[in-house]
């Protein structure tokens, strides 16, 4: 995908036509959230399938092997699709792997609650139809949707039954600890001294969750801030790096072209163009 934000729509007639031509299990570069108001969704995801009727709300990461097909459910089906780069949302993106790497479907009931979530789908659409789309409207309402999302599946736990096992209370441990010192030349020991683990099980605990090793994910995490700061500020390229915690400015030109196949100043040159078209 090479816009930051997309927004779209799957009616019966695109479900039938996606159910017709499922495509195998695959990953891709932006972070996904489905809305079904009407419909079903039929999810591998995991290394499970599952299926599941709307009301619901279901989460993709970034890179995470899955396949979704949507199916008419009493001879219906709409779902919002809503796509984004990590770096639209970053200080929201990494705490969305927390709230949803053992949980990417949540049901929902529907009323009021729902509803207000569609509500905010309907307002990021309708601002991509205007003559000049406002990124940062887009932005806000995104995070706001997100905000709903878990004040809402907050209350839909089972009070007495937790749904996170202990690995996964500490992935999301560590990522929390991650947010606030990512920009800090640290490693890997660094974390896990913070989690009173060894390096070595907190690197089993993220390859079993996300599929990377503790330093891609700091590195992901630094990365995706770097874009952000390209496209949201004039900030040099150097400033950028040393903010980050990279002691040389060369270095962290290498490390971005080789994740992101650009330069940090080709990469801001090409967001550029993409924002004013």
């Amino acid at each position: 995908m090479n816009k930051l934000f997309h927004i779209f729509r799957v009616d019966e007639e695109e479900a039938k036509k996606i159910s017709e031509q499922p495509d195998e299990p695959h990953n891709h570069d932006f972070e996904e959230l489905l809305i079904g108001i009407n419909g079903e969704l039929e999810h591998f995801i995991d290394f499970n399938t599952t299926k599941i009727q709307a009301p619901f709300v279901s989460f993709v990461t970034r890179g995470k092997a899955h396949r979704i097909i949507p199916r008419i459910y009493k001879g219906k089906c709409d779902i919002w699709g809503i796509r984004f780069k990590s770096e639209f949302i970053p200080e929201t993106t990494f705490q969305l792997y927390s709230l949803y790497h053992d949980q990417a479907n949540i049901k929902f009931k529907e009323g009021y609650c729902f509803q207000r979530l569609v509500t905010l789908c309907e307002m990021m659409y309708s601002e991509t139809q205007q003559e000049t789309t406002d990124l940062s409207i887009i932005r806000q309402l995104l995070s706001v949707l997100f905000t709903m999302i878990e004040a809402e599946r907050k209350k839909l736990e089972p009070q007495n039954e937790p749904l996170h096992k202990t690995q996964h209370i500490s992935f999301g441990n560590f990522l929390t600890i991650l947010e606030e010192n990512y920009k800090r030349s640290v490693g890997v020991e660094f974390y896990a001294e913070k989690l009173f683990m060894s390096s070595r099980n907190l690197n089993l605990i993220c390859q079993n969750i996300l599929e990377q090793s503790v330093s891609e994910i700091i590195e992901t995490r630094k990365l995706i801030e770097a874009k952000n700061l390209l496209i949201s500020t004039d900030k040099t390229i150097s400033v950028i790096a040393y903010e980050l915690g990279y002691n040389e400015n060369s270095y962290f030109s290498n490390v971005f072209k080789k994740k992101s196949g650009q330069s940090p100043s080709e990469f801001r040159d090409d967001m550029k163009k993409r924002l004013i078209s």
